[in-house]
């Protein structure tokens, strides 16, 4: 039930998420922080707990982990969450496919966070480099040839992505389609091999296709279902001098159960007492995954490939040496030069054992 009546009780600030007065300030909030909504001014870090039993957060680098296509050119990308919406994977494939892949049980987006190379589709070559997103339709056949180590963050929902609903701002902002990359057929000729594998990737699988010709031999195609990449250069970022805006605001895709978002360099806010860092939430209705693709936040290297899971629930947030720093330096940054690739869930995500084995336990 929302309200139009919201309440004031205690001690509170004016401005919501500024002038603190040495309190933490702590939000409740249903519908990943459009719904109703409780803001608490607590004397305490809530996040300073310790965890026993399986809903706690996780932190891992993904340089630790090791998908087997990293150094099997016949291997595949690693699991490290899901859910019945879906699937989060960690490639790293250093060699070409032998073989051409299909996802059969829903759509991906691939984010390149280092390398470059080729995507050889059904619907014409597509160049991928770091930075791009990659969008394949469910059951799409491919191939990657990458030119060195490629390293994606996968996401396969079962369910098709889909741009989300055009807000106050209009169809062309944040995401812009118009600035999509999108293939131009090019079939590609047999090369002599006896057959032409395809690997169907699906629940209880995979199931192996063996074709006798070139199964990207596409000569032309129409219609409105098709891959495309698009780099987080071309993403219009969303600011406001006077308040942290909550991650909503930089929605990029979505699917049934499934929303990613771009946080991407942008001006600092700039209001004195505004507080610049996310604040303490529980966000009682998503799982919340943060890759951390780069950069600093206030002068804080951020470990690049950093894999941050905070289950629904439980409070997570900067911790409070950040966040006293970030007001410390209010007048020495002017920018927040961080890019991280965010993936809310709204059913909880269960992480994988190799997850679990290379946690840095934090908690």
């Amino acid at each position: 039930m929302e309200s139009f009546v919201h309440l004031r009780k205690g001690k509170t600030p004016k401005r919501v998420h500024a002038d603190l007065d040495g309190l933490k300030d702590d939000e409740l909030g249903r519908g990943g922080f459009v719904g109703r909504t409780a803001n608490m001014y607590r004397r305490n870090d809530p996040t300073a707990y310790r965890t026993v039993g399986p809903l706690r957060p996780t932190d891992v680098l993904s340089s630790e982990l090791k998908p087997s296509d990293a150094t099997d050119a016949h291997g595949g990308p690693l699991l490290m969450f899901s859910n019945a919406d879906c699937q989060v994977l960690l490639s790293r494939r250093t060699e070409e496919m032998p073989f051409f892949v299909r996802y059969v049980d829903g759509d991906l987006l691939l984010f390149v966070h280092k390398g470059s190379g080729l995507l050889e589709t059904e619907f014409g070559p597509l160049r991928y480099r770091e930075g791009d997103w990659v969008y394949i339709p469910k059951a799409c056949t491919f191939r990657q040839v990458p030119d060195s180590q490629s390293t994606w963050l996968m996401i396969q929902a079962t369910d098709d992505f889909r741009v989300p609903p055009a807000g106050t701002l209009g169809r062309h902002f944040p995401f812009d389609p118009a600035q999509v990359t999108i293939p131009e057929p090019a079939p590609i000729d047999d090369d002599g091999r006896e057959e032409y594998e395809v690997r169907l990737i699906h629940d209880g699988g995979p199931t192996s296709l063996f074709y006798q010709h070139n199964p990207l031999d596409v000569e032309g195609w129409r219609g409105d279902n098709f891959p495309f990449t698009f780099n987080i250069e071309d993403y219009t970022v969303i600011t406001s001098e006077s308040v942290h805006l909550p991650p909503t605001v930089h929605l990029f895709m979505q699917a049934t159960g499934v929303y990613v978002m771009n946080f991407l360099p942008k001006p600092a806010e700039s209001v004195p007492g505004t507080e610049r860092t996310p604040w303490y939430h529980r966000n009682v209705d998503y799982d919340e995954i943060a890759f951390f693709h780069g950069g600093t936040l206030y002068g804080i290297p951020m470990p690049p490939g950093l894999v941050s899971h905070a289950p629904q629930g439980v409070h997570h947030g900067a911790p409070e040496k950040a966040r006293e720093r970030a007001r410390r330096k209010f007048d020495d940054y002017d920018r927040v030069d961080w890019s991280v690739i965010a993936i809310d869930t709204r059913r909880r995500l269960i992480p994988s054992a190799e997850i679990l084995a290379n946690d840095l336990g934090q908690h």
